[in-house]
């Protein structure tokens, strides 16, 4: 099995927006707020257009955020991954897609593609078809391209959003149980892995006698045809040491499934049996990060008795964030140059370079040898990727009552580039403090060792240093800058609101179902539906009322599930609810005693 590097990945997947090393003691210079359309249908149309033909301009990029495996050499061999269902066909979902049950659905534009969107495969990107077994991970896809159900009933992909159906947490403990059906009538360690390699094996020879192209479904694109001859070849390559590779998967998956318990009875006690079920749309990124090291400080004789220390201290579970219009939420250098300052966005601000915000993605999956391409394509595309447009009808004449209300009480702290980070919301605070010393210690070290500024990739035929600089200035030197300062980050940044409508439910746990329960307080309910597809046009938001029939949407009713966010301290309704100063200014955030303006407010953030 290969050996896990304690620290190197311990930083978490949804860390994707920029941050600050210094705080601004006010927002500067005011806000500019968006007007409202004139006209809603041209304005939906034309955002629209831009943002399908800033994709095509971005094509390339926009291949690699979504299809493309985060490692050639390291991750879920594919035969194996695509063999679950046949050792376990109860345990996961569809014919049509297994991976439906934790979340990963198919995407109507990536016609004949073998996987669902948000799996990459190695194939992809390798220059030689048969240097390597085939290989699959996550890809940025899997938590932000999402979908929302329109009123005719049709699918409208977000990409650059959140998929509030994917739960990496299930995917885990699914594998386990597959593993636990193979293994559980063994009477010793060798028994039971020889189990597991002949379970896998009986289903390889199950699955090739259904069809030639069972594994890849013959699938062709612009530079890559996966037809029975390439089918073969891989399985061949794969036979030939199969033995050691699902050992190796089988291993891994127990690891990281008992290491993700370890990190519930650490910082989730009395939530341990809820949460190992996962919530879809939600993670604690750098929980499961940190679980790698942990990991690794297990395996070791005389470091496992220390190997608690590297889990976080405090629960990370928060929401799946959008990555869109980054160039909003951007980083700038100070006048020396040697700060990173007006950056903000993400949920508490730790990783202010985009290069390296991407690269935390990927190391959150503990993979040897990663493919920093993925990330340097990702910096690309998500820089001026558009914000999707609210896909429903808006009241204009309403909306422009709630602008000049946005532009009092909102504007100055959703703004672009405003990296302060408040901390007085009244928002639960355990987000904000799972960065410890030691964990930003092993991301330096583990984000510098995959990216220095010397390291040089090739990029659609050109060499090409992807962390040699940032914004024009040389990056050499200024390692500690990866991660910002730790006690400039415990709070929340106030990030734009482009294509707030997407991001639902609301706070950075998702604890609000809509914008209406976060403008009147005194309404929120404590517990709603998470994960539908349908959506709640008047109080902008997913369909979230228990009461709702699940068979009425057709999309995710196997996904959603009730959240009760009185069920742990971190998932509390409580903040952003109270009206606060900021230098002499009063911000209105309870809006329980003017309704009018509440829906006001609604409509026009619809437009942003």
């Amino acid at each position: 099995m290969k050996k896990t590097t304690p620290l190197c990945f311990l930083i978490g997947i949804f860390l994707l927006v920029a941050c600050s090393e210094k705080t601004l003691e006010a927002p500067e210079p005011p806000a500019v707020v968006k007007q409202t359309p004139t006209n809603w249908s041209t304005y939906q149309r034309e955002k629209s257009q831009e943002k399908q033909q800033y994709i095509r301009d971005h094509q390339s990029a926009y291949d690699w955020f979504s299809d493309f495996a985060f490692s050639e050499t390291d991750g879920v061999p594919y035969i194996i991954l695509r063999l679950l269902p046949v050792v376990a066909p109860d345990i996961w979902g569809s014919e049509e897609n297994f991976l439906d049950v934790v979340g990963l659905f198919n995407d109507e534009r990536q016609a004949g593609y073998p996987m669902p969107r948000g799996i990459g495969i190695s194939a992809l990107g390798r220059k030689e078809a048969f240097s390597h077994i085939d290989y699959t991970s996550f890809t940025c896809a899997a938590c932000h391209i999402g979908r929302v159900q329109l009123d005719d009933g049709t699918t409208e992909y977000i990409d650059g959003g959140v998929n509030s159906e994917f739960n990496i947490v299930l995917y885990r403990v699914k594998v386990y149980q597959t593993l636990e059906r193979l293994f559980k009538l063994a009477k010793n360690e060798d028994q039971k892995q020889q189990l597991i390699i002949d379970g896998f094996l009986s289903a390889l020879e199950k699955a090739q006698a259904k069809s030639p192209t069972f594994f890849y479904k013959n699938y062709r694109n612009a530079w890559i045809h996966l037809d029975a001859n390439y089918e073969k070849k891989q399985i061949e390559l794969f036979t030939e040491s199969a033995a050691q590779y699902i050992t190796d998967f089988a291993t891994r998956a127990e690891n990281e499934y008992h290491g993700y318990a370890a990190l519930l009875n650490k910082n989730y006690a009395g939530l341990q049996e809820r949460a190992l079920q996962g919530f879809a749309g939600m993670a604690d990124a750098t929980g499961i990060s940190a679980v790698n090291g942990y990991i690794g400080l297990k395996q070791g004789t005389f470091t496992k008795h220390f190997a608690s220390f590297v889990l976080p201290t405090s629960p990370g579970m928060t929401d799946f964030m959008s990555v869109w219009e980054q160039d909003k939420r951007k980083a700038q250098w100070d006048k020396n140059q040697e700060q990173l300052i007006n950056g903000g966005g993400q949920w508490n601000g730790n990783i202010p370079i985009p290069m390296y915000r991407n690269l935390a993605a990927q190391l959150t999956l503990g993979l040897d040898n990663n493919d920093i391409r993925v990330a340097a394509f990702g910096v690309e595309l998500l820089d001026g990727l558009p914000a999707s447009v609210y896909p429903f009808d808006v009241d204009i004449d309403l909306a422009k009552k709630g602008q000049g209300l946005f532009t009092e009480h909102c504007a100055d702290c959703h703004q672009p580039h405003n990296g302060k980070i408040y901390t007085n919301l009244g928002v639960n605070l355990d987000r904000s403090y799972v960065v410890n010393w030691l964990i930003r210690k092993g991301g330096i070290d583990g984000f510098y060792k995959a990216c220095s500024p010397d390291t040089s990739v090739n990029m659609n035929g050109k060499a090409f240093k992807p962390c040699a600089e940032f914004d024009g200035v040389s990056l050499k030197g200024k390692k500690q800058l990866i991660m910002s300062a730790n006690k400039t980050h415990h709070g929340y940044n106030a990030r734009p609101l482009s294509g707030i409508w997407a991001q639902a439910p609301y706070l950075h746990t998702g604890s609000v179902p809509t914008v209406y329960h976060l403008l009147v307080p005194s309404e929120r309910p404590d517990s709603f539906v998470k994960s539908q597809l349908t959506y709640d046009q008047k109080h902008l938001g997913f369909t979230w009322q228990e009461t709702a029939s699940a068979s009425a949407n057709t999309l995710a009713a196997e996904h959603s599930y009730i959240f009760d966010t009185t069920s742990f301290p971190t998932f509390s309704k409580i903040g952003h609810d109270t009206d606060i100063v900021e230098n002499g200014k009063t911000y209105k955030l309870d809006w329980s005693d003017d309704k009018d303006s509440v829906w006001a407010l609604i409509e026009y953030m619809k437009t942003l």
